[in-house]
C-alpha cells in the first residue's frame, strides 16, 4: 500500500496546482463552500469538475453538464478494462471503491508496475493494494488541494491569471507520453491504436474549440475513443490472422 502511494507521487506533485485553482475557481463559478468540497469528496474527477465549472459559469443547462462529463470520463471504461485480469478474482466491497477511487493517475501507476512484474498469483494477490495505496494518495491530496484553494482564492483573487492550469497538462502528457511506444525484442515500436487516439482527439479538438458549452470537448473525446478502439480491434484481428 505505501508503495503503491510512493509510486504515484510525481503524478501528485503536478496534480496540485490543477486542485489548488479548482478550489479557487469554485466560488466565481457559482458553488458554495460546501458544495466545493462534497463535489471534490463525491466526484473526485479533475477533468468533469472543471468542466462542470465552466459549464456553471456559461449557464449551462444540468442535460449538457451531465452529458459533457459523462463522455469526457468515457475513457475510466477503458481504464477499468485493462484492470479486469487483475481484480476480477476480488469480491464486491474491494471492487466497488476501486471504481470510485479511478483516476488517471492512479491507472498510469498501477499499469507501469504491472508492465515492471510478472502478472503471476503473488502480483495479482496484491496489486489491490498497491492500488488502494495510489488511490488514497490522491484522493487525499484533492480533498487538501481543494481547501488549499479555497483559502487562497479568498486572499489572492487574481490566481486564476497564474497559469496553473498548465501544470496538469504536462501531467497528462507525461502519463499519456511513454504508451504511446512499446518495446519489443529489444526495438522501439509506436503503439499504433495509442497514437490515432491521441492525434485524432488533438486535430478534433482544435477544429471545435470554438463550440459553446465545451460541446469541442464531446467531440474530441468520443473522436478519440472511437477511433482509437477500433483500431486496437483492427490490430488484435490482424495479430490473431497472423498466430
Amino acid at each position: 500500500m505505501l508503495e503503491g502511494a510512493q509510486a504515484t507521487i510525481p503524478l501528485i506533485v503536478g496534480a496540485i496546482p490543477f486542485g489548488i485553482l479548482f478550489g479557487t475557481l469554485a466560488e466565481p463559478s457559482g458553488l458554495s463552500l460546501w458544495a466545493t468540497l462534497a463535489m471534490s469528496w463525491i466526484v473526485f474527477a479533475g477533468s468533469a469538475q472543471f468542466i462542470a465549472l465552466g459549464l456553471l459559469a456559461g449557464g449551462a443547462g444540468v442535460g449538457v453538464i451531465v452529458a459533457t462529463t459523462f463522455v469526457v470520463n468515457l475513457r475510466h471504461l477503458l481504464y477499468s478494462a485493462a484492470l479486469v485480469e487483475q481484480v476480477r478474482h476480488l469480491p464486491q466491497y474491494w471492487r466497488v471503491p476501486m471504481a470510485f477511487f479511478l483516476t488517471d493517475e492512479t491507472f498510469a501507476a498501477v499499469s507501469n508496475r504491472l508492465l515492471q512484474t510478472d502478472k503471476d498469483s503473488m502480483q495479482k494477490a496484491v496489486a489491490h493494494w498497491y492500488y488502494l495505496g495510489s488511490a488514497l494518495a490522491m484522493w487525499g491530496n484533492w480533498q487538501l488541494c481543494t481547501w488549499l484553494g479555497i483559502g487562497l482564492g479568498e486572499a489572492f483573487p487574481d490566481m486564476t491569471n497564474w497559469g496553473l492550469d498548465f501544470a496538469m497538462s504536462v501531467t497528462f502528457i507525461g502519463m499519456v507520453a511513454p504508451y504511446l511506444r512499446s518495446q519489443k525484442q529489444g526495438r522501439t515500436h509506436w503503439h499504433t491504436p495509442m497514437l490515432i487516439c491521441v492525434v485524432s482527439a488533438g486535430l478534433m479538438a482544435l477544429a471545435t474549440w470554438s463550440l459553446p458549452h465545451k460541446l469541442g470537448l464531446i467531440a474530441a473525446a468520443v473522436t478519440g475513443i472511437c477511433l482509437g478502439y477500433s483500431a486496437h480491434l483492427w490490430q488484435q484481428s490482424r495479430q490473431e490472422a497472423d498466430a
